[in-house]
């Protein structure tokens, strides 16, 4: 006897199909890993800007050191003693960080207004000695006032010193020169010296001066630099 199958029940039929389909979906889907996820987060926000006094002290931090410019051809000559060119105003720091007390100058003119405030404000005392910058074959070099520059040079009193003139070669030269027979170099190292700074500019009549320049009286002077 062959047994009909309702419709029905055809029905309920695909239903518990479509049930146990689903269900064996969901029981995958549990026992698979979950995808790794890549957050990304927003940049972060840029500095506020500095306010001007900020600004500038953070500038003034930075370049403190950097504003440390030494006069044209400044060189150091022994302990406490430096020579150098006629210094600017952009070197007014660098001479200050020498603590100097004296300012021996060789040139006639009248020292400039900004330059002698600067000594009166830092306390270093200003030595003048007028000597004219000329040309060879008018060169004149003043014996008795490269003297009297080097007893001030040699007193320690007036120690750390600067001497200077307008280039820093030639006068500057000549006394440099004249303080290094003091100290007994040979004459060829005294020329080698005062000719590095001269350079092409360089002067037999220098040279002629320091090679005859009488020592003897200043002599008594030279003990903490001899």
């Amino acid at each position: 006897m062959k047994l009909e199958v309702m419709p029905k029940q055809r029905a309920m039929e695909a239903e518990q199909r479509e049930e146990a389909m689903e269900m064996s979906g969901l029981e995958l889907w549990k026992h698979e890993k979950p995808a790794s996820m890549v957050v990304f987060l927003p940049p972060p926000p840029p500095p506020p800007p500095l306010v001007p006094a900020a600004a500038a002290a953070a500038a003034a931090a930075c370049g403190e050191e950097a504003t440390l410019v030494p006069p044209l051809n400044f060189a150091m000559v022994d302990d406490g003693i430096f020579r150098s060119g006629f210094p600017a105003a952009a070197n007014f720091r660098f001479l200050k960080s020498l603590n100097l007390r004296s300012i021996v100058y060789l040139c006639p003119e009248p020292y400039p207004e900004t330059n002698a405030e600067f000594l009166a404000k830092n306390g270093i005392k200003l030595y003048q000695f007028g000597i004219e910058g000329r040309k060879e074959p008018f060169v004149n070099i003043p014996d008795d006032k490269i003297r009297e520059a080097l007893k001030v040079v040699l007193d320690v009193r007036n120690q750390p010193l600067l001497i200077h003139c307008k280039r820093g070669k030639h006068r500057t030269g000549c006394v440099v020169g004249c303080l290094r027979k003091l100290q007994k170099w040979c004459l060829s190292s005294v020329f080698d010296e005062y000719q590095r700074f001269a350079a092409a500019k360089a002067r037999s009549t220098d040279q002629r001066f320091m090679e005859l320049f009488d020592i003897s009286s200043l002599k008594h002077l030279t003990a903490s630099h001899c």
